[in-house]
């Protein structure tokens, strides 16, 4: 038996202010932080010893499992995949969800956030919110930065990854930190899940979701934080 620990980073600045993030490589908030704090100490209880750890380039997602690591008291070496990454929310990027509702309608946004292959409007690459410009990801190649995203995009990156990286390596027990659509991205596999069934999938901060591997199959899927689980459709 082993697990795979998924974990979305805890609230960031712009989870409050309500502000498409993408690549803008915010942090915590201190909700955030006590969000990514209660996350270890579930983890704990669960008495698993995580043999691998990875996050994402992104400062929310390294805090969190920083915070985590903390709290297990276990300090392995991480290693930080950009695949992991959040969607890049191309022009959208910075801008306030809810004015943007009002601007070009609820209706809109939420296909922009919830559809399968749907691009926002690329990000101009002088705009300081582009990846480009961002200290965080000069270790990237340039060809491998996107200007804009569609969760389709953002799949196909992170299975990509998990195929090259973690695959074959599913019998030892690892703990992820990333980011809602990256997570989301990666359940759409591990779950066998439909471009429709996915569009439903939340994935909420700070809370982690526990798979139980028998074998290379999951035998059990559950958040550890009860008050705060979503639905995860096939469980």
């Amino acid at each position: 038996m082993s697990y795979l620990i998924l974990v979305r980073h805890g609230q960031s600045v712009w989870n409050l202010e309500k502000k498409f993030t993408g690549w803008v490589d915010v942090d915590l908030t201190e909700n955030g932080r006590s969000e990514a704090k209660k996350a270890g100490k579930l983890i704990k209880q669960e008495k698993i010893e995580v043999d691998l750890y990875y996050s994402s380039f992104q400062l929310r997602a390294k805090n969190t499992l920083k915070i985590i690591q903390e709290e297990l008291q276990d300090f392995k070496e991480v290693k930080n995949a950009w695949e992991l990454n959040e969607r890049h929310y191309g022009a959208l990027t910075g801008l306030n969800k809810d004015e943007m509702k009002k601007k070009i309608g609820e209706q809109k946004i939420h296909q922009f956030r919830r559809s399968w292959d749907l691009r926002p409007d690329p990000l101009d690459k002088k705009n300081p919110y582009h990846p480009i410009n961002i200290e965080t990801y000069k270790e990237i190649p340039l060809e491998k930065i996107p200007d804009t995203e569609s969760l389709k995009d953002t799949y196909e990156r992170v299975i990509k990854f998990y195929s090259n990286e973690l695959k074959n390596i599913m019998n030892e027990n690892i703990l992820i930190s990333a980011h809602g659509n990256s997570i989301r991205a990666l359940c759409k596999h591990l779950f066998d899940l439909d471009e429709n069934e996915i569009s439903k999938l939340e994935i909420p901060t700070g809370n982690p979701l526990l798979l139980e591997y028998k074998g290379s199959k999951i035998s059990k899927a559950k958040y550890l934080d009860k008050e705060r689980a979503t639905d995860l459709l096939v469980f």
